[in-house]
């Protein structure tokens, strides 16, 4: 009886053990297959990498460009017409065009042929020396373009609430230096100027009566592709 009971204690105890093994041969197998399926999406991720925008734009400029990054806004707004585009930036804080020229870095970056679309900015060059600098040193960003297939934009912008009143004369003195260089307009503060003239609201204007709310910079990433894109 006692040799019985043996025997079924010990068929009891192998298929215990049987069991067990094969639970742990189940849990060996289970990270297993999860570690081919992590490996498997990360061979994809390498082998498929974001595709490349339809678009490249590069920005200079200074604080009217930076401030709420508006680059990425108009990458933003590229998305939303289902246009694909990468930005770039150089904006430095009370930067004119010539300011960015004598550094050299623009011109390198242009010379890469990378760029479909070149983006400039200044201050609101009311005045003769401002003008001066979109004629003459447009000038210059308009040949480098040309050279390496990339298109200039003016990006026009607006003056400060204190000098209001010269507003007629950025708009035209931005207008003219696209003009005369054969550039692309982008003529924001010319709609800031209407939106204002009709609504008498200037929620476009940021706290220190210069530098874009977000709202500001919204409608000029929207003018900027629009005018890039000839979107109506």
């Amino acid at each position: 009886m006692k040799k019985y009971q043996f025997k079924i204690t010990c068929w009891f105890q192998l298929i215990c053990w049987v069991f067990i093994l094969g639970i742990g041969c189940i849990s060996d197998k289970s990270p297993l297959t999860s570690e081919v399926g992590n490996s498997y999406q990360e061979v994809l991720e390498t082998q498929q990498p974001a595709l490349p925008p339809d678009y490249d734009l590069l920005f200079i400029g200074n604080s009217l460009t930076y401030t709420n990054n508006l680059p990425k806004l108009v990458e933003m707004e590229g998305a939303k017409n289902g246009v694909s585009l990468g930005v770039h930036s150089i904006a430095k804080p009370n930067y004119a065009i010539v300011d960015h020229w004598a550094e050299g870095k623009v011109q390198m970056l242009i010379n890469t042929g990378t760029y479909d679309y070149v983006i400039i900015q200044q201050g609101s060059s009311s005045q003769e020396e401002g003008y001066a600098m979109l004629v003459n040193e447009g000038k210059k960003y308009a040949e480098i373009c040309e050279s390496n297939g990339s298109e200039l934009a003016y990006f026009m912008v607006w003056p400060s609430m204190t000098y209001y009143h010269t507003f007629d004369r950025v708009v035209q003195n931005y207008s003219s230096g696209a003009r005369i260089n054969n550039a692309i307009l982008c003529p924001v503060g010319l709609e800031w100027k209407k939106y204002f003239d009709r609504t008498s609201d200037f929620s476009y204007y940021g706290p220190d009566g210069f530098h874009p709310s977000y709202k500001g910079s919204q409608v000029a990433a929207e003018v900027i592709f629009k005018s890039l894109f000839n979107v109506k």
